[in-house]
């Protein structure tokens, strides 16, 4: 019998032991697909090829969106056909695909879900459209297999958000931030002291080198007794540090740079340390696991990981931080998605729009904001 895709959005009995999804990942500068199964409940990941856009936002010292669609829509094939080869999985093997469906730059996921719309419609398989802060909030179910439920923080270069994890479809949104992520504020910060992109790495590989106790740098919002973060008046502080150092002395010297940048690190890593004090408090009153699960980017960086992880212990919490290829963006975590919402017989049709916003906790009110094209997180 002949899949439908045009009349199957819903609901799908896919009680097998053996799933096989083809993932597809375009929400932001990366380019990736993956190839996943889950064998008994337990994820093998056959192959995961991202492709980066480093070298040609580099100058910007930041993404340029139309750059990044368009280089999409060049390397899209070329990396499903890779991570097929790669996995020895043929198309007709594939169970479904999965797409990031949103949120992210608009130009970068309409790609992503025009060619999953086209090897759905020419395999005769399902289709499932996902949110790529889902992906994220279910890698370490993939790469740890932790139980639900537990609470995330994803901490990334768009996003940051505490969220309490409890299936597939069931977040809690605890906290997050009103105005930059970290990601961002790191990339901001090597923008304005000349280190180049992506700013995460070489913030932090400065900092090693510096004192972080130079500069006495805000930790925005400690004040508030919620989880919810800032750090865009953190970056404007390091940029006043900055040009106060250039009045003084006509410039920056290199100890000058690796101080702001030990600082700037610090700074962060404290906010994220007790507002995660604080987001474990309220986790706790919500469910009686003991798990910390961080992904993104940001958990990449030594200093907040090590200060996330002493919080997490002194709560008697266990924390998981998926491999850094799986906490930054890739298509692993987005056919991982797909096998738990398909295996919960949830699948969309060929109806499946891009959205460039897409919240989470659907019932959250919105933290940034919200206009034509809903609320922004």
């Amino acid at each position: 019998m002949l899949f439908d895709l045009d009349n199957h959005e819903g609901k799908l009995n896919t009680m097998t032991d053996i799933i096989t999804m083809l993932g597809i990942e375009s929400s932001c500068d990366d380019t990736a697909a993956a190839v996943v199964q889950r064998i008994n409940g337990k994820a093998n990941i056959l192959s995961s090829v991202v492709v980066g856009q480093e070298i040609l936002h580099a100058a910007y010292g930041g993404v340029v969106p139309e750059i990044a669609a368009r280089a999409h829509a060049e390397q899209l094939d070329i990396a499903v056909e890779t991570a097929l080869i790669q996995s020895g999985i043929k198309l007709d093997q594939i169970d479904a695909v999965s797409v990031t469906a949103g949120p992210g730059l608009i130009g970068g996921v309409v790609s992503g879900v025009m060619c999953a719309k086209g090897i759905a419609a020419g395999i005769n398989k399902p289709l499932i459209g996902i949110n790529h802060l889902v992906g994220h909030a279910l890698t370490p179910r993939m790469t740890d297999s932790i139980p639900y439920p537990y609470l995330m923080l994803l901490v990334s270069g768009g996003h940051c958000q505490f969220l309490a994890v409890f299936s597939e479809t069931e977040f809690h949104r605890i906290g997050g931030t009103i105005d930059d992520a970290p990601g961002e504020a790191f990339d901001k910060t090597a923008k304005l002291l000349g280190l180049g992109y992506p700013g995460g790495p070489l913030v932090e590989k400065a900092g090693k080198k510096g004192d972080p106790m130079r500069f006495k740098f805000p930790r925005p919002l400690l004040d508030r007794p919620d989880c919810n973060m800032s750090f865009s008046g953190l970056k404007t502080a390091l940029r006043r540090a900055r040009d106060l150092l250039v009045l003084e002395k006509g410039g920056i010297t290199e100890q000058d740079r690796n101080d702001l940048c030990a600082s700037f690190q610090m700074a962060v890593a404290d906010t994220l340390a007790e507002k995660t004090n604080r987001a474990l408090d309220v986790y706790k009153k919500m469910a009686n696991s003991k798990y910390f699960a961080i992904a993104g980017g940001v958990a990449a960086n030594t200093l907040i990981s090590e200060k996330l992880g002493a919080v997490s212990q002194q709560h008697n919490f266990t924390t998981f931080t998926p491999p850094l290829k799986f906490c930054t963006d890739n298509a692993a975590m987005i056919a991982w998605a797909g096998i738990e919402q398909y295996s919960a017989g949830l699948v969309d049709n060929m109806t499946l729009a891009a959205r460039p916003r897409w919240p989470i906790d659907q019932k959250a009110e919105p933290m940034l904001g919200s206009g034509k094209k809903g609320a922004k997180a």
